[in-house]
């Protein structure tokens, strides 16, 4: 499993022109299932994403979790961070799931962070989306179990 976190001011999805999911200040995260991901790897990550220090304390420094300042998340699928680049020029996403069983830990991931007690918006699973944001800092973060 691999998420792309990016601390923003603000996001939101589109899907044929139409907003699905918008976030004020928070965290964007690119959420890609592989074969084989377990749901115990996928609740380490989202506790993990939610107890990061991303956040500027009032000294500046990066000390305060999505908690702290009562963030939101948008969570959007994609398969393509499963990609391998390492033959030829064209993506293999051979290491992606199936789409049924992605959909199925991305729908787990969606209501165990909601669970955790956050507002948590999102895309649609296998649409062609559109994401907008103001990544704050900027900061990107790459998480992997």
């Amino acid at each position: 499993m691999k998420c792309v976190i990016q601390r923003v001011e603000n996001a939101s999805v589109s899907v044929e022109g139409k907003i699905v999911g918008s976030i004020e200040k928070g965290i964007l995260v690119y959420f890609g299932v592989q074969k084989g991901d377990t749901e115990n790897q996928m609740r380490w990550l989202c506790d993990k994403m939610a107890r990061l220090r991303l956040f500027r304390d009032d000294e500046g420094k990066m000390n305060l979790s999505l908690g702290d300042v009562n963030g939101q998340i948008l969570l959007i699928s994609q398969f393509t961070l499963c990609a391998n680049l390492h033959k030829g020029n064209r993506p293999s996403y051979d290491d992606a799931e199936d789409p049924d069983k992605a959909n199925q830990m991305y729908s787990k991931a969606l209501s165990y962070l909601a669970g955790l007690g956050y507002t948590v918006a999102h895309g649609q699973f296998g649409a062609h989306m559109m994401v907008t944001y103001t990544n704050d800092g900027p900061v990107t973060f790459v998480l992997e179990r």
